[in-house]
């Protein structure tokens, strides 16, 4: 049982994890004048740089050394966290391309989505049962891309991008155990490579680092941190709150960004979209409603055991 310190706090790192990723399409739209790809390079490069700052300034540089020996000795694990590194470059890249070029209504469908779409991959890949309220859940959310697909005229693909990369990402880390930290910095090792053969040979479309204005030259190099302080945050809040407190809260992040599609960007939010985020909030409140009446009856069978 949570002690209520223990719970406010949770509850303030979590919050505020998700008001940051929530508000985090204002970044990258300071960012405009430069294409999604250098973004997400120097987004890449200079996550690992503040995570190894991170690393130093709080001591933890034995414990990451050894966890990264463990996990290079392991091809297998090895391999995952590649894949992983892949699929959250996948992700980022989206991310930054979509909101650059007004689709932050999309991206906001994508982040409402992408729990159920791990539920799907649960069942396929981790053999997890669904009840029938979560399998209602599922397909309403399918309905609504559907229905956004004819009705709209336009495939919903940033937003199913998004979230079956995340997805991915969640299930590929499903198979290691490791500090969401440690793992995240050894994700961007594998990448920062790459991003920086892309910046000094690929990037022709932009001026170079320093022929940027000093407020673009900062607000490049606070990606970094941008990216790793809302982690370092959500790791806090996962280890005084229940995951399903957890899983409520997360939906704070995308209807931050739908408000900031319509009413600060004024993209279009036509019937189709209503209708499409009508049936989504509807599958998302069977969902959660069916995953917390699971865990309370869990509780009770533990308890009587």
């Amino acid at each position: 049982m949570l002690n209520k310190n223990a719970l406010n706090i949770g509850i303030f790192y979590a919050l505020l994890a998700y008001l940051l990723w929530g508000f985090l399409p204002i970044y990258w739209k300071s960012l405009n004048e430069v294409n999604a790809g250098a973004v997400l390079a120097h987004r890449v490069v200079w996550s690992f740089v503040f995570l190894i700052l991170l690393i130093l300034l709080t001591r933890q540089t034995k414990p990451f050394i050894k966890a990264a020996s463990v996990i290079f000795k392991s091809k297998k694990t090895t391999i995952i966290l590649f894949l992983a590194s892949i699929v959250i470059s996948l992700n980022w890249l989206t991310f930054i391309w979509a909101v650059q070029n007004d689709f932050v209504i999309q991206t906001s469908l994508g982040y409402y989505i992408n729990p159920l779409i791990s539920v799907v991959m649960g069942i396929v890949f981790l053999k997890e049962r669904l009840s029938l309220s979560q399998v209602l859940a599922v397909s309403l959310a399918a309905i609504s891309v559907l229905y956004l697909t004819f009705s709209y005229g336009v495939f919903p693909w940033v937003s199913l991008i998004l979230a079956f990369s995340f997805a991915t990402y969640g299930l590929l880390k499903k198979f290691i155990v490791i500090n969401s930290i440690y793992s995240l910095t050894i994700e961007t090792l594998f990448i920062t490579p790459i991003a920086l053969i892309f910046l000094l040979f690929f990037n022709q479309a932009n001026p170079s680092f320093t022929e940027f204005p000093i407020s673009i030259i900062l607000l490049l190099i606070g990606a970094g941190i941008a990216t790793a302080v809302p982690l370092v945050l959500f790791g806090r809040a996962v280890q005084e709150l229940s995951l399903s407190f957890i899983g409520i809260l997360q939906y704070l992040a995308p209807t931050i960004m739908l408000l900031l599609g319509v009413f600060v960007y004024g993209e279009s939010f036509t019937t189709a979209h209503f209708v499409s985020f009508v049936l989504i909030w509807f599958a998302l409140i069977i969902f959660i409603s069916s995953s917390l009446i699971d865990n309370s009856n869990k509780s009770k069978d533990s308890q009587l055991s």
